[in-house]
């Protein structure tokens, strides 16, 4: 059996237009892992390749295809696969841990590695689906999610494009997916019941073996109630999280934009130290914002707006480290990356934005009452300017977005560095 203390979690969110202040799908996601544990950001281009080409995933190499598509996303140092990401057609997906009755496979494709597949080779969300469903069913899912242990799990994901959204969730080989209504929320557990839209082959019949679906059973099958493992982690680590974002997507429904993705990523139940008050017992220690090491911290975040790519730019707003003592910093799928911003890895380094971000995390953990109210003085008028100034460059050509981001960093990381300085 595994130990629940492991390092895992992750929560998303998805607004689709009618549930948007601004028209505009918002795809949100916090990725949890060890604190340590640097996770840059990662650009990759368009590319063709040779016919009979491969890919070598992180634990396996699988068939490329002829092309694949401009991906931006967030990589852990080490493996080949994304956390979450936005690709050049305004898709975005976002995988997540869950607990399954299903064996766990030694090695296979990462849910990571098919979050980064789905991008580069889908033009939909409803695409992306389909793509790595194919790839599922052919090579599986399995191999360690981490570099200092073997410790492999299975997934769900959240895919998102400017029309639709899709949650899809795995055990082994087996699935459900959902169509989004208009609001969607996912964390670390299966929640597919019996509203799901479909099915992989053998889902139902695979339940039925297994003793975890009685075979004469009236009512329409449950694919959560089936599969979801209860006895491997506490339901309060994950469903109060998952009650908590989906309690924010209902309340402000219609109202909806990237400041409140923002906010809601940043979330401590209200508190500025996450912790105060509350045991690790307690579900309200595990905060959407995680600071709950092995459990998980979040280390990177993404708001990512939407839009038809005819129509306007791609958005994605960035957060490396924490979000709740982090600054969002907004990046374009068409538009280079700046360097600082892809640097890292094992070892903390100067020149690398996130182990700078991961410096001014432990700043305010000495003092969360005290550091945090400084660091949200001065990063959240800094944030706010940015949004405005944003709002004015939808419609400028690459090259004056890209000089917009290139400033943007540069004055972020500037006030990062202070900061630390004046904790420290």
């Amino acid at each position: 059996m595994l130990d629940w203390q492991q390092r895992w979690s992750c929560d998303s969110l998805v607004a689709l237009p009618p549930a948007t202040s601004q028209g505009v799908t918002l795809f949100a996601k916090n990725s949890d892992r060890p604190a340590l544990e640097c996770q840059p950001l990662c650009l990759v281009p368009a590319r063709e390749h040779p016919a009979q080409a491969s890919v070598r995933c992180t634990y396996i190499e699988i068939p490329q295809v002829r092309h694949t598509y401009r991906v931006l996303g967030s990589r852990p140092y080490w493996c080949w696969g994304f956390e979450h990401g936005v690709n050049e057609h305004g898709v975005a997906i976002g995988n997540h841990t869950v607990f399954t009755r299903e064996p766990v496979a030694d090695t296979g494709l990462l849910g990571m590695d098919l979050v980064r597949l789905g991008l580069e080779r889908a033009q939909s969300a409803r695409e992306a689906v389909e793509v790595m469903s194919e790839l599922l069913a052919r090579h599986g899912q399995g191999g360690s999610g981490f570099a200092d242990k073997h410790w492999p799990y299975h997934n769900s994901f959240l895919v998102a494009d400017a029309r639709e959204a899709f949650l899809w969730e795995t055990a082994g080989r087996y699935w459900a997916v959902q169509r989004v209504e208009e609001v969607a929320s996912l964390s670390n557990h299966l929640t597919i019941s019996s509203d799901w839209d479909a099915l992989a082959e053998g889902t139902i019949e695979h339940a039925v073996e297994q003793g975890w679906w009685p075979e004469e059973a009236e009512q329409r099958f449950d694919f959560a109630a089936a599969y979801r493992d209860h006895s491997l982690v506490p339901a309060e680590v994950s469903s109060a999280r998952h009650r908590r974002t989906c309690e924010w997507l209902s309340q402000h429904r219609g109202r909806w934009d990237a400041a409140r993705m923002k906010a809601a990523l940043r979330d401590h139940y209200g508190r500025l130290d996450p912790h105060a008050g509350v045991n690790p017992g307690e579900a309200e220690y595990f905060t959407v914002c995680m600071h709950a090491d092995p459990v998980g911290t979040t280390t990177a975040s993404v708001v990512a707006e939407l839009a038809l790519p005819e129509q306007c730019p791609i958005v994605y707003w960035a957060s490396l480290g924490s979000a709740c003592c982090g600054v969002f910093l907004p990046l374009f799928v068409d538009t280079d990356l700046p360097e600082v911003l892809a640097r890292g890895g094992e070892a903390e380094q100067e020149d690398s934005a996130w182990w700078q971000m991961c410096r001014l995390r432990s700043a305010v953990e000495r003092n969360w009452p005290l550091h945090l109210t400084l660091v949200r003085e001065i990063l959240d008028p800094f944030e706010e300017a940015v949004q405005a100034q944003l709002a004015e460059l939808r419609g400028a050509p690459r090259e004056r977005r890209q000089a917009f981001v290139h400033t943007v960093v540069a004055g972020a990381l500037e006030r990062v560095a202070d900061l630390v300085r004046r904790l420290s």
